[in-house]
């Protein structure tokens, strides 16, 4: 199935959303970095990010400190090249400290689907081991896992 490209519909949208979701659970930058435009720019948190080559260098330096990362994604709202997302993903610290952060991000598209620009705001939370609601095996979230509004998220 090809990616989808701009003009989004909803389906289309709920489609680049999960494919998104997908390529960060693999935790390959590179990977991950192929999905944006060559000269990409970022928001996320207080740090700016631009072209591939840095997204590669933010995505690995975060990975090597959030262990044991999982994501879901929803959409939010869409129109046109735009995708607006709320997530919530899960992860601990090498010293056994576990977190559910908590963000937003708005996207915008380039006629071929890549993505050019990524707003992401993001809180995280301390939570227990205990408190964790992502058990899925490392990598893509299961289909039949819930999402973030069946999980009360």
């Amino acid at each position: 199935m090809p990616a989808p490209v701009p003009p989004f519909t909803r389906e289309t949208a709920i489609q680049k959303i999960r494919m998104a979701e997908d390529g960060w659970n693999s935790r390959d930058p590179q990977r991950v970095a192929q999905a944006y435009t060559p000269d990409s720019r970022w928001r996320n948190r207080a740090e700016f990010v631009n072209g591939r080559d840095e997204i590669v260098a933010f995505l690995t330096r975060k990975w090597a400190k959030e262990l044991e990362y999982r994501l879901i994604k929803e959409l939010w709202a869409f129109d046109g090249n735009h995708i607006a997302v709320r997530f919530a993903y899960e992860s601990r610290d090498d010293s056994g400290n576990w977190f559910r952060s908590y963000g937003n991000e708005n996207w915008e598209f380039d006629d071929e689907g890549l993505m050019r620009v990524r707003f992401a705001s993001i809180n995280d939370l301390p939570i227990a081991e205990s408190e964790r609601k992502y058990h899925w095996p490392l990598g893509r979230r299961p289909d039949d896992h819930p999402g973030l509004t069946e999980l009360g998220l």
